[in-house]
């Protein structure tokens, strides 16, 4: 699984122009899945994610996580993480995991988050989606569970 981490100070992803899920202060997590991810893989990224300190503590330090902070979280699936440019002029997805696998261990990375305390707010699965933020810092970190 592969995850890129955006620290914001509000994020929102509509769908048709409605709004299905918005935060304030927290993170948004854009969530892509691959053909050999399992629960661990999800278990480690929800531990991770939770416990990463990248929010400022009282002396202006990166110290805190979203755990401490009371920050919210922002999850949407993202196939094109898996998306391979090396060859040609189009992305080639074959690394990208089946729907029925993705959206199986999508849903466990975000019952975990929330089974930590997190709110966590999602995108819908398999749409397509508009995602905004206003990212703080700018904050952007990719982690892997490989």
């Amino acid at each position: 699984m592969r995850v890129v981490i955006q620290r914001c100070k509000r994020a929102e992803v509509t769908v048709g122009g409605t709004s299905i899920g918005r935060i304030e202060k927290g993170l948004l997590l854009l969530v892509g899945i691959t053909h050999e991810d399992t629960e661990q893989d999800a278990k480690y990224l929800a531990d991770k994610i939770s416990g990463l300190r990248i929010f400022e503590d009282e002396t202006g330090k990166m110290n805190l996580s979203v755990l401490e902070t009371g920050g919210q979280i922002l999850s949407v699936s993202q196939f094109t993480l898996y998306g391979d440019c090396r060859k040609g002029k189009r992305p080639n997805f074959m690394s990208a995991a089946r729907p029925e696998l993705a959206e199986t261990l999508y849903d466990k990375l975000n019952e975990l988050l929330r089974s930590q305390g997190l709110q966590v707010e999602t995108g819908a699965f398999g749409e397509m989606m508009d995602v905004s933020l206003t990212n703080c810092g700018p904050v952007t970190l990719i982690i892997d569970s490989k």
